[in-house]
């Protein structure tokens, strides 16, 4: 069964420098390409999912390959991550992963209600024991409440007309499939180059369902600082959205002082505790790659090494 492909492995690969009987945390399991590609060059592997169809998948997999003993997943947000290291005593990791792109698997599975691809019952969350979905957000949450996820999730310029179409819609009944709320949406926008119409909507929706955004900054320094130096940190970002706070913090974790450079003399006493790796292609994917999987053209690698 095809699960999901990893985006740009040998990149990734690359900046971890893989080592053998190192300990790896890859918080983003999805089909378990990437963990896989660090148990073959003899690593160990931490990882985390929110998906059960995930974390099964994986382990079959590596399995399979004779990797039992080498590896543990765990069911959970990799926003636990401190949480999960200390349960297992774990003190530090010579590596980590953040892949924060949605699985093939999850969009291209109609039943999980990710994509507009598809007419399927509006759902998209990827922990399925949790209550809240996107048919509770799409018939639940007012128009302000709409526009408001609309606009900073999705960066949808037309945000208000969407909302306050759904509204409208759902008092007659209840938006309950992907199928519906896309031709609201397509009635609610002028044609526009660039990709689909509900694409934003859908992008925007997706983000306040597993609350994607909430807490990435403050896990991304959580687990840069407990790597050992010379320790590599690797985070693809899809969008912009999450792209601004990982950048931000990775930056920010990289500069010695944060005082107003007006003052004369350093008061922060802040140290930087990474440095940033520069990625060959800027952190894009190349054309190789771009042919055979479309979904690596949003992609954005950034890497940071404890100092």
């Amino acid at each position: 069964m095809f699960y999901h492909t990893s985006v740009m492995p040998a990149e990734v690969l690359e900046a971890l420098r893989v080592k053998a009987g190192g300990l790896y945390f890859d918080g983003t399991l999805g089909g378990g390409g990437h963990s896989l590609e660090i148990l073959r060059r003899g690593g160990r592997v931490i990882a985390t999912d929110l998906d059960g169809d995930a974390i099964a998948y994986a382990s079959a997999l590596f399995d399979g390959e004779g990797f039992a003993g080498r590896y543990e997943l765990i069911r959970g947000n990799f926003k636990n991550f401190s949480a999960f290291m200390d349960e297992r005593g774990v003190a530090s990791i010579d590596g980590a992963l953040l892949d924060l792109g949605v699985s093939s698997h999850q969009f291209d599975e109609p039943s999980r209600g990710f994509s507009y691809r598809f007419d399927a019952r509006l759902d998209m969350r990827m922990n399925t024991d949790q209550e809240l979905s996107a048919y509770d957000v799409v018939n639940g949450y007012t128009a302000a409440e709409l526009t408001r996820i609309l606009y900073e999730y999705g960066e949808e310029p037309f945000a208000k007309r969407i909302a306050a179409n759904i509204v409208r819609e759902r008092e007659k009944s209840p938006v309950e499939t992907t199928g519906r709320l896309t031709e609201i949406i397509e009635r609610s926008v002028p044609h526009r180059k660039g990709g689909h119409p509900a694409k934003q909507t859908f992008q925007a929706l997706r983000i306040e369902v597993n609350g994607e955004l909430d807490g990435l900054g403050r896990a991304v320094e959580d687990i840069a600082r407990r790597l050992k130096t010379g320790g590599r940190i690797c985070v693809l970002t899809f969008h912009s959205l999450e792209d601004r706070i990982v950048k931000r913090t990775l930056r920010t974790m990289a500069t010695d002082c944060l005082c107003d450079k007006s003052l004369p003399v350093c008061v922060c006493g802040h140290k930087a505790e990474v440095k940033l790796v520069k990625v060959n292609g800027n952190g894009r994917a190349g054309a190789e790659e771009l042919k055979r999987n479309s979904r690596s053209s949003s992609a954005t690698l950034r890497v940071a090494e404890r100092i």
